[in-house]
This record gives structure tokens, C-alpha cells and sequence, in this order.
């Protein structure tokens, strides 16, 4: 039984997050627990309703019938939460209460700025939370990924709980994968990278029976190399380590347009320890 987290702000983003998780765990049996963070202020008290505004109230009853109308399936099961306080908290407390195995969520809210890939919420959760974040943007389509691109470095070290993450996303969505070395200019390994290297290459030996490979690309500018890569081998969902932060912060901060529409089209999934 996976037990999965799926904040929602009543968005399409976030609407479209839960959507895309109902179709990868399709055949798996879970536990959704859709959650509805109010964060708490003087203006949002209102004496009638217990602390939040009356509109929220008719969010949750819109937001009910849009849930009773997704394609039955006896392996889910929907619970709904809410909560009061600051958003990465609770989080952080409904992780451990409800022993959450992956949160998925929306790349943004309805009030982030369009010209962003994640927002602060988001990046909050990834970068503060200890658990697997599976970033859904409203661009991507409701389909399993056929092909998982894996960007590394290679200068950390992928620990068992992290690679069993992906060899398990790998699994429930029988899909390929690559792993890329992503590098500014051609140099020779480091004994840690070459090391680091050969590790993932025997783990997924062993353990992933399915097709993968180890691919090489490069470019002065780290994201525009990254999003020629996913639109000329239509990868469908990014998959790396929350510890390898330098590589996600050359990735994902200040994107060029281009850039954004190709990377907000696609999930991440950031593996935690």
C-alpha cells in the first residue's frame, strides 16, 4: 500500500497533479490524502467559519464533485485533509503522521508569476521536506512516461533508498531509461565520479531488468543543453537527487522561455534519502 500526498490550492495545476498520479499508480493500491493548506491570517479569519474564509467552503464542495467524477478504481482510495498554519509545516507534519511514501504536487499555485518553473511552495517542499516530490505542471499530459532521463554529474554518491525510488517509478510505469551525464566541457573523472559511476551502473544491472543507458552530453549552457536533450529524445519525466542541489539550482533557476515551456511540459520527481 503507497500512501501519497497531493496538496492541492484548488488550481488547475494542482487538479491536474492529482489526475497524473491516479494514472501512474493506476494498477498500484494507494492511499491519496488530498490536503488543503490554509495559511492563516488576520484577513482570512472569519468568525462564521472556524477560522477561514466562507468562499474556501464552497471550493471544498466543487473541488468534492470534481473528485467523485475521476474513473473509479477499487485499488484507490481519496481522503481529504485540512489544515491551518504555515504550508512547508504542515507538510512536514502530515509526511509523518501519515507515513507518506511521495507527495505530488503542482509546479505552482494560482498566484505564482508565469515566468517561473516552480513556485515558492514547491521549491519549498523539495528543498525542506524529507521526502519524494513528484512536480506536475497543468502543461503536462495525463499519460505514464515511456522514457525517464536521469541527470547527473556524478559527483555524489546515490544511496540504496534513492535508487530503489527510481527503479520503482521505472517499474509501476514500464518505462526506459537514461542516464545523462551533463558536463559545461569534456573532462576526465574524478576517482569519485568514476566511482559514482560504476556503482549506478551495477545497481541498475541488477535490479531494473528494463532498457537502460548511459549517455554523455554537453554544452556551455547547462539548460539549454538539458532542453535540447528532452525535446530530441521526448523524455517525459526528470527524475535526480534532492542532495545533488548545485545540478537542480543549474537546471531549474532562471529559465529563458524556451526553456520554461519545455521543462514546465514535463514532471520532475526529486528523490530524498
Amino acid at each position: 500500500m503507497k500512501h501519497i500526498l497531493i496538496p492541492t490550492d484548488f488550481s488547475a495545476n494542482s487538479w491536474n497533479a492529482l489526475k497524473y498520479a491516479a494514472c501512474l499508480y493506476g494498477y498500484d493500491q494507494c492511499t491519496f490524502y488530498v490536503l488543503y493548506v490554509e495559511e492563516l491570517s488576520d484577513k482570512s479569519i472569519n468568525k462564521n467559519s472556524i477560522g477561514a474564509p466562507l468562499p474556501i467552503h464552497k471550493k471544498l464542495n466543487l473541488f468534492f464533485e470534481q473528485l467523485a467524477q475521476l474513473k473509479s478504481n477499487f485499488l484507490h482510495q481519496f481522503i481529504t485533509l485540512r489544515d491551518y498554519g504555515n504550508f512547508t509545516d504542515i507538510i512536514k507534519k502530515t509526511v509523518d503522521e501519515k507515513k507518506i511514501d511521495l507527495i505530488i504536487m503542482g509546479a505552482k499555485g494560482t498566484s505564482n508569476y508565469e515566468h517561473t518553473i516552480f513556485g515558492r511552495n514547491t521549491v519549498n517542499v523539495i528543498t525542506k521536506v524529507p521526502c519524494n516530490v513528484l512536480v506536475v505542471s497543468d502543461k503536462v499530459s495525463i499519460k505514464k512516461p515511456s522514457k525517464i532521463g536521469f541527470p547527473t554529474d556524478y559527483n555524489i554518491f546515490y544511496t540504496y533508498p534513492i535508487l530503489k525510488s527510481l527503479t520503482e517509478v521505472l517499474q509501476i510505469s514500464n518505462a526506459t531509461l537514461d542516464v545523462v551525464h551533463v558536463t559545461q566541457a569534456k573532462t576526465n573523472f574524478s576517482n569519485t565520479q568514476i566511482a559514482n559511476k560504476a556503482y549506478l551502473h551495477d545497481y541498475l544491472k541488477e535490479m531494473f531488468t528494463g532498457f537502460h543507458c548511459f549517455k554523455e552530453i554537453q554544452g556551455l549552457n547547462i539548460k539549454e543543453t538539458i532542453t535540447t536533450y528532452l525535446t530530441d529524445n521526448s523524455v517525459e519525466m526528470l527524475t535526480m537527487a534532492a542532495k545533488n542541489i548545485n545540478l537542480f539550482q543549474q537546471l531549474f533557476f532562471n529559465p529563458s522561455k524556451s526553456q520554461l515551456n519545455h521543462q514546465s511540459s514535463v514532471p520532475l520527481l526529486v528523490l530524498h534519502e
